[in-house]
C-alpha cells in the first residue's frame, strides 16, 4: 500500500493553483466585459447626434428604455432582491453619482464634437488611478503608469490637430462625466459586491422628473422615439457589462480599457456624420490603442 508522504503540501499547493487560475479567469473576464462596454459606449454620440430632439428629451426616453431593459434583465435572472433591495449605500451612491454623469454626458455631445467629448474622457485613467491610490490605497504597477502616460500623449496628439471650435460648456460637461465615471470605477473596485443592474436602472429613473420638467418628451418625432429606444437598449447592456468588469480588474486598468472609446468615437463620427478628423487624430488614436494593449502585457506572467 502506497501512502502520500506529503499530503499537507500537495493539497494547499493545489488549492493555491486553483485560486490563481480563478483570479486569472476573473481578470480576463473583466478585460472582455470592459472592452465590450467601451465599444458600445463609443456609439453614444451617434445616437445623440442622429436625432433632432433636445438633450432632456433624449435623457428622458433613453432613461425609460434603459431602465425598462435593465429591470427586464433583473427579472429574467430573478435577482430583484440582490440587485435592488440589498444594493446598500454603495449601490445608491453609484445610482446618484451615475445619474449626474448621464445628465452631463448627453448634452455634452450636443454642445461639442464627438471627438472632443471622448478626448476629455481619455483623462479617466489618470483620475481613476489617482482616486484609487488616494482612497483605497491601490498600488499602480509600472505598466499601468506608463499606460496612463501613453494615453495622455495620445490625447495631446489628437488635441493638437482637433478640428472645429471647442465649446466650453460642452467640454466642461464632458469633464464632469469623466470624473463621474472614474469615481464609479473606484467605488466598484472598493465594494465589489455592489450590484450592477439595480444602480444602473435607478440612475436612469432618478433623472426622469428633471427631464420631464425641463424638456418636452412627448412632442418628439416617431423616428427619434425609435432611435432613443435603441439607445436605451445598448446603454443598458454597456452599463451592466462595465459595472461587472469593474469588479474584476484594477480601477486604473478599467479606465485605460475604457479609453478605447476615444479613437472609436471620431471614427464613428466620420462614418455616420462625415466628420473627417485630421491625421493627428488617427495617430493619437493609435497611440492610445498601444497604451491600452501595453497594460495587458505582464512581464512576470510572460516569463
Amino acid at each position: 500500500m502506497v501512502h502520500d508522504e506529503h499530503p499537507s503540501v500537495s493539497r494547499p499547493a493545489t488549492h493555491q493553483i486553483n485560486h490563481h487560475d480563478n483570479q486569472l479567469n476573473s481578470h480576463k473576464a473583466g478585460i472582455i466585459l470592459v472592452t465590450v462596454s467601451a465599444i458600445i459606449f463609443s456609439s453614444a454620440g451617434v445616437f445623440t447626434k442622429a436625432v433632432g430632439s433636445g438633450a432632456w428629451e433624449i435623457i428622458f426616453w433613453r432613461g425609460i428604455f434603459a431602465a425598462g431593459f435593465t429591470i427586464a434583465y433583473v427579472a429574467w435572472r430573478d435577482s430583484f432582491r440582490q440587485d435592488f433591495v440589498l444594493m446598500g449605500r454603495s449601490g445608491w451612491a453609484v445610482a446618484i453619482i451615475g445619474a449626474s454623469g448621464t445628465a452631463a454626458f448627453i448634452p455634452a455631445f450636443k454642445l461639442t464634437t464627438m471627438a472632443n467629448v471622448m478626448l476629455i474622457y481619455a483623462a479617466a485613467p489618470l483620475i481613476a488611478a489617482l482616486l484609487a491610490w488616494f482612497w483605497i490605497k491601490e498600488r499602480m504597477v509600472p505598466r499601468v503608469m506608463l499606460g496612463c502616460l501613453g494615453a495622455i500623449v495620445g490625447v495631446a496628439i489628437i488635441v493638437q490637430g482637433s478640428f472645429g471650435e471647442i465649446n466650453l460648456r460642452g467640454d466642461l460637461l464632458a469633464l464632469w462625466m469623466t470624473i463621474v465615471m472614474a469615481t464609479l470605477m473606484v467605488i466598484y473596485r472598493r465594494y465589489p459586491t455592489t450590484p450592477a443592474a439595480g444602480p444602473a436602472a435607478l440612475s436612469s429613473l432618478v433623472l426622469l422628473p428633471l427631464a420631464f420638467l425641463f424638456g418636452n418628451p412627448f412632442a418628439i418625432p416617431l423616428y427619434d422615439f425609435f432611435v432613443m429606444a435603441a439607445f436605451g437598449l445598448i446603454f443598458a447592456i454597456a452599463s451592466v457589462t462595465l459595472a461587472e468588469g469593474m469588479k474584476r480588474i484594477p480601477a486604473g486598468e478599467t479606465a485605460l480599457l475604457s479609453a478605447l472609446e476615444t479613437p472609436l468615437a471620431p471614427l464613428f463620427g466620420w462614418i455616420f456624420f462625415a466628420e473627417i478628423p485630421v491625421n493627428t487624430t488617427f495617430l493619437g488614436g493609435a497611440v492610445i490603442f498601444l497604451a491600452v494593449l501595453a497594460t495587458q502585457i505582464d512581464p512576470a506572467r510572460t516569463n
